[in-house]
């Protein structure tokens, strides 16, 4: 069986966890000696006070937002979506931004995202000169209606 190996950096750091047997991410905590505001439209990176290794190049881990602290407080992650490649082993923190028009104190321990593990495809690339044709073509951005 395959294993997500994680090295707490920090004596303080909370490995991560699912909060249900039905969650799909493992909430990320704030490894902070004391609390962060982030004022609206600022910036903040947040450690972990971890480091991850994943099994294989077949894998990634994605951080992403955690649903409450998007939609109560506007605190989101101010890359869209974390990537940690398979070959990182440096310290896990997570960007986070204000788009509220309120500050935000992140608390020490506080879970600030989550931590998705997902399959890499890894596939030989190939230039060619041209691409075949479908329906949709080069229709980008609401080319398919607005619903």
């Amino acid at each position: 069986m395959e294993t997500l190996k994680i090295m707490k950096l920090r004596e303080n750091a909370v490995i991560p966890k699912r909060a249900t047997g039905g969650s799909a991410g493992m909430d990320l905590y704030a490894c902070i000696d004391s609390e962060v505001t982030l004022a609206p439209g600022k910036l903040a990176v947040i450690p972990t006070g971890i480091a991850i290794a994943l099994p294989s190049e077949n894998y990634m881990a994605n951080i992403y937002a955690r649903s409450g602290l998007g939609v109560k407080h506007g605190i989101c992650l101010s890359n869209g979506v974390g990537v940690v490649d398979s070959d990182y082993r440096g310290e896990v923190c997570v960007g986070l931004c204000n788009v509220s028009d309120t500050p935000y104190t992140i608390q020490p321990g506080e879970r600030v995202a989550q931590l998705v593990i997902a399959p890499v495809s890894v596939m030989p690339t190939e230039e060619v000169l041209s691409l075949d044709s479908t329906e949709r073509g080069a229709g980008g951005f609401g080319s398919t209606g607005r619903n």
